[in-house]
């Protein structure tokens, strides 16, 4: 099975099978057929890519609702550790965070349900992420959490002092100073 749930629930590593020869490789990254059929039925509707050096943290983000997203993760070249929080109020995970080792040589994908922040930091040289979106980017409803809050002391693997943020990320806030609308509700 290509679907292994992860710690967090509603969050899910997907492995495709990957036919290897002297060409190279062949996989399907998504299909929406077998995602349906392993009760994933998000409808994306648009992609992102980014490309990042060694050190780089971008996050951690996530849309507020009713412009929440989920997104299925993956990295085309190089090696990332992803990073998942459940910000769901009254989730058995809330405030709890996981992360995954993601690159193009193990072809893992991360499924980041709405409800959860998002980030990760760049292992390898250089790294290009690609991830689907079932909900368009809505500027106003962007929020997040600073990378290096304490209260969710995340271990980024890269040196302390070391990594590379963005500004705006700079200036998130903490988690419990974050914007968050998101409940937990069983389905």
């Amino acid at each position: 099975m290509p679907f292994t749930k992860a710690e967090l629930d509603g969050s899910f590593l997907f492995e495709p099978m990957v036919f290897r020869d002297e060409r190279g490789f062949f996989f399907e990254s998504y299909n929406e057929q077998v995602f349906i059929a392993n009760s994933v039925t998000s409808r994306f509707v648009q992609d992102n890519q980014s490309f990042s050096k060694r050190g780089v943290v971008r996050g951690l983000h996530y849309q507020l609702e009713p412009f929440s997203q989920s997104k299925l993760v993956r990295v085309l070249q190089g090696t990332i550790f992803d990073v998942i929080i459940d910000i769901r109020k009254g989730s058995p995970g809330f405030g709890k965070w996981v992360g995954f080792e993601l690159s193009s040589e193990n072809k893992k994908q991360l499924f980041v349900p709405k409800g959860f922040a998002h980030g990760f930091s760049v292992l390898s040289e250089t790294a290009e992420v690609m991830y689907k979106c079932d909900q368009f980017y809505h500027k106003e409803s962007e929020s997040g959490i600073r990378f290096d809050d304490p209260m969710l002391n995340i271990d980024w693997n890269i040196s302390k002092g070391k990594e590379i943020v963005s500004a705006k990320d700079l200036q998130l806030p903490s988690f419990a100073e974050s914007k968050n609308n998101f409940n937990f509700s069983i389905v």
